[in-house]
This record gives structure tokens, C-alpha cells and sequence, in this order.
């Protein structure tokens, strides 16, 4: 394996007239100093961990208010995946772009631009009147997203020493992220029961206000050391459309088929694009994701693993809520206090995953997250028309979502750990590329797998088959990446 160097405190400039970074330690500090530093450190973590866990909460949020969507605005099912999909793929596409430009110019400037974009289009989307207005708003609401996630992540790194504090800041910001897409869900269903389903969205406006007034206080501006003032636009627009692109024809495949046209050709169109990104980016002197990355082996591993996981994982969320709603007859605010238990599993597996990475390392600890995933998938495929709380939602989703927070905080700790100087916000970009642009891909794949077992069936038992076999690939998923990732990433980690 090559080796690169960890993120250190000279990596990153402070703007002119700022203060030094958080975790930069005067050589002769008063006592009280080091408790200061320690208390603005890890506000600049909740910041960071606050803008995180808005934009995953987005993923998920909308899914209980899927069918007040559908009668409100007229939207067809196809219509109704795109509210998933258009927030997803333009958060995975733009996601590199948005890394990249946190390096150049700044990740406190990229963190309060996009949180700024995620909160107006969250209002406009709440106000939309017609289905392409609420598709429109949340396309651009995952453009903003784009550019501040990155710089979630980054401005993490920098205020934490390398070292168990990192990691420990870095499961904390592991476990934020997985407790958004938890909690969409329960803020999704309490939101739709008590006001409607556009208060999933305009409730982004007061906490997306609350966060950008924490962030201006609180975080100092730092960028990457000699970074080039150049964007790889080309290279952004081709790895969107592609996304997009295969999305498309992937949904098709529930009214069309594999063998139509309709499906074949966005499909083929969406991999030429992709592989005209790769051309872009082998050519060009500033490429979006530089394929040298991909040769240091604990990058490319992790995001590999990052990229299975993370199919399985974000479809979870939307089979639970809807198996709850279309079969088992719950309200959108019982589906999701149904949840709740899983949405502590999450958060109890991120955190729980430091302490087992230093006893076995972060490779098992990732497997070992997969497998027990995977146990939850397969067990959750066995759920029937009339099953319980307990047997069919509360056991499994516990399962399906400790193992996501346990696999998700040594991946991500192993690919940033590995950042070289000046590369800091692109694979944190890359990280959160990875899992998200899986996670649309996959949910796609699973919607599609769901739809053809059912054969539009709209009975609780055609239901529950189609729901039964998507979580069943999920658990196929999850043994491939459990298998994926104990051959591929680094077998020794100081993580």
C-alpha cells in the first residue's frame, strides 16, 4: 500500500485577519486555554456535524409524505421516485465539485454558499404549486447540499488533531449523518400527521437559518495550500448527467422492461456519459476526481465499500416506511415513532465503532458492520402481510441499521486518513460521493426489483413480496461488500 501522509494543522491557510485554526495549541497555554480551545473545537464539530445532518435528513424525510405529495400536486409513481431521486443524484454529482471548490475557495465560504442554496430551495419546494416545481426545488436543494457536505467533513478534520480525537470527532459526525436519514422518518411522519407534507421542507428554513447564524460565529476560514483556482465543470456536468441518465433508464425497467428501448438506451447513453467523465478526467490538468486517488488502496477500498453499503442502506429507509404505511396501516407519525428504536441503533453503532476499531482494527470493524446488516436484511425479508412491530420492524431494523453506523465510521476514517496535503475536501467529497450515489443507484435498482415481484399488484401480500425481495438483495448486497472489503482494505490501520 502507498502511504500518504495524514492531514496535518500546516495543511490548510487560515484567511487573512482570522484566528488560527481550533486545534492549533499556543506552546505555553494557560490552563483555562486548553479548555477554551477544547470547548471552540468541538463547536466547530457541531457546527459541522449540524449542516451534515440536515442534508441527510433530506434523503430520507420525504418518504412518509410520499402519498400527501401524490394527492396534493397530482404526481405519477414514476414522479414520486423523482423526488428521491432528483435531491440524490444532484447530491452525488455535484459532491466532488463541491469538495474540490471547499479546497479553493474556502471551506467556511462553501459551507455558508451552500448552505444558503439548500435552504431557499428547501422553501421553494415547500411553496411549490405543480409536480416539476417540487422536482425543480429539490434538484437544487441537492446541489446545495453538494457543496456543503464536503465541507462538513473537511472543516472536521482540521479543527481535530489526527489521532483518537479525530476518529472520535469523525464517528461522532459518522453517527450525526446516519441519525438524519434515521430521523427522516420520524420528523417526516410527525410533520405530515400535525401540518402537512410541505413542512418537511420549509422546516430546513428556521434550522438552516440557526445553523448558517452558528456557522458564521463559529467557524474559521481555511483552504487547501496551493490549490488551483480552477473548476472542472465538464467533468461535473458528465458525472450528474450519468447519474441521471442510468437513474432513468433503471426506473423505466418497471413499466418497460430490460429489453425495451426505453430502457436501453438511457441506460447505454448514461454509461457512455460516465465513461466520457473518465476520459475528462485522465486528460484534463485540474481534473474533478484525480484517478491517482484510486491507487492508494485505503481510498479506493473504502469508497468501494462505501459505494455497496450505502445501495442498501438508503433503500432501508424506504421500504420500512412504506412496508409500515401501504401494509401494515400505519399514519405517517406512527411509521415514524416506529423507528425510533433504529434511529438509536444507528447512532449506537457509530459510536460504538471507535472502540471496537482500536481492539480488532477498522477493516474487521467495517465487515463486520456489512455481516450484521446483512443478518437484518435476511430477516427482514421474511416479513409477511400481517407481521408485528416487534418481529418485523423493530428486530430487524435494529439489526439493518447498528450494522450501517458500525461499517460507515472505519470507512470513512480510513479513506480521509489517507488524504494527501491539499486533498482534503476532495475525498471527503469522494466519501460522500460514494455512499450517496450508491444509495440512489440502489435505491432505483431495489424500487425496480420490489416492482417486478409485486407485477403492480396493489394487495398487502403483493406488497409485501415485492418489499420482501428488495431487502432480500439488500442482504446480498451487503454479504458481497462484507466479502469486497475483508480482501481489499489495508489488513493494518493506526485509525
Amino acid at each position: 500500500m502507498v502511504h500518504v501522509p495524514a492531514v496535518t494543522d500546516s495543511e490548510t491557510t487560515p484567511e487573512p485577519g482570522e484566528h488560527e485554526p481550533a486545534d492549533v495549541e499556543p506552546v505555553k497555554a494557560e490552563p483555562g486555554a486548553a479548555a477554551t480551545r477544547s470547548a471552540r473545537t468541538w463547536a466547530v464539530v457541531l457546527a459541522a456535524c449540524a449542516g451534515q445532518f440536515l442534508v441527510v435528513l433530506d434523503v430520507s424525510v420525504v418518504n412518509v409524505a410520499l402519498p400527501s405529495m401524490r394527492t396534493d400536486l397530482g404526481l405519477s409513481t414514476i414522479g414520486l421516485q423523482w423526488v428521491l431521486n432528483a435531491y440524490t443524484i444532484a447530491f452525488a454529482g455535484f459532491m466532488l465539485l463541491g469538495g474540490r471548490a471547499a479546497d479553493i475557495f474556502g471551506r467556511k465560504r462553501m459551507f455558508l454558499a451552500g448552505l444558503a442554496v439548500f435552504t431557499t430551495a428547501s422553501l421553494a419546494g415547500g411553496l411549490a404549486q405543480e409536480g416539476w416545481q417540487l422536482l425543480a426545488a429539490r434538484g437544487v436543494q441537492g446541489l446545495g447540499a453538494a457543496v456543503l457536505a464536503p465541507a462538513t467533513l473537511t472543516i472536521l478534520t482540521a479543527a481535530v488533531p489526527a489521532g483518537p480525537a479525530r476518529t472520535r470527532a469523525i464517528a461522532t459526525w459518522a453517527a450525526v449523518g446516519a441519525a438524519g436519514g434515521a430521523a427522516g422518518g420520524l420528523v417526516g411522519g410527525v410533520l405530515t400527521d400535525l401540518l402537512s407534507w410541505r413542512w418537511v421542507l420549509l422546516i430546513n428554513v428556521p434550522a438552516g437559518a440557526l445553523v448558517l447564524v452558528a456557522a458564521v460565529l463559529w467557524l474559521t476560514e481555511s483552504r487547501a495550500k496551493e490549490a488551483r483556482r480552477r473548476l472542472d465543470l465538464p467533468g461535473a456536468v458528465l458525472v450528474t448527467g450519468g447519474l441521471a441518465v442510468v437513474a432513468y433508464g433503471i426506473v423505466q425497467t418497471e413499466q418497460s422492461g430490460w429489453g425495451a428501448a426505453a430502457t436501453l438506451v438511457p441506460l447505454l447513453g448514461g454509461l457512455l456519459l460516465l465513461a466520457a467523465f473518465l476520459v475528462v478526467e485522465a486528460r484534463t490538468r485540474t481534473p474533478l476526481m484525480p484517478l491517482r486517488l484510486f491507487r492508494v488502496r485505503a481510498v479506493s477500498a473504502a469508497n468501494a465499500g462505501m459505494v455497496v453499503t450505502g445501495s442498501a442502506s438508503f433503500g432501508m429507509w424506504f421500504f420500512l416506511t412504506v412496508y409500515a404505511q401501504n401494509v401494515l396501516g400505519y399514519t405517517p407519525l406512527q411509521a415514524g415513532l416506529a423507528l425510533i428504536p433504529s434511529s438509536l441503533s444507528v447512532v449506537l453503532g457509530s459510536k460504538l465503532a471507535p472502540l471496537l476499531m482500536r481492539r480488532v482494527g477498522a477493516r474487521h470493524v467495517a465487515v463486520i458492520g456489512a455481516l450484521v446488516g446483512a443478518a437484518g436484511f435476511g430477516w427482514q425479508s421474511m416479513m409477511t402481510a400481517d407481521g408485528t412491530f416487534l418481529g418485523t420492524i423493530l428486530g430487524p431494523g435494529i439489526l439493518m441499521t447498528a450494522g450501517a453506523g458500525l461499517a460507515m465510521t472505519p470507512l470513512a476514517a480510513l479513506a480521509t486518513e489517507s488524504a494527501a496535503p491539499g486533498e482534503e475536501g476532495l475525498v471527503s467529497g469522494l466519501v460522500n460521493t460514494s455512499r450517496t450515489m450508491g444509495g440512489a443507484i440502489g435505491l432505483a435498482v431495489l424500487s425496480t426489483v420490489a416492482a417486478a415481484r409485486t407485477s403492480h399488484g396493489t394487495d398487502p401480500v403483493a406488497l409485501t413480496e415485492g418489499y420482501a425481495l428488495a431487502f432480500l438483495t439488500g442482504a446480498g448486497l451487503l454479504l458481497a461488500a462484507a466479502v469486497l472489503m475483508f480482501f481489499w482494505l489495508p489488513r493494518h490501520s493506526d485509525t
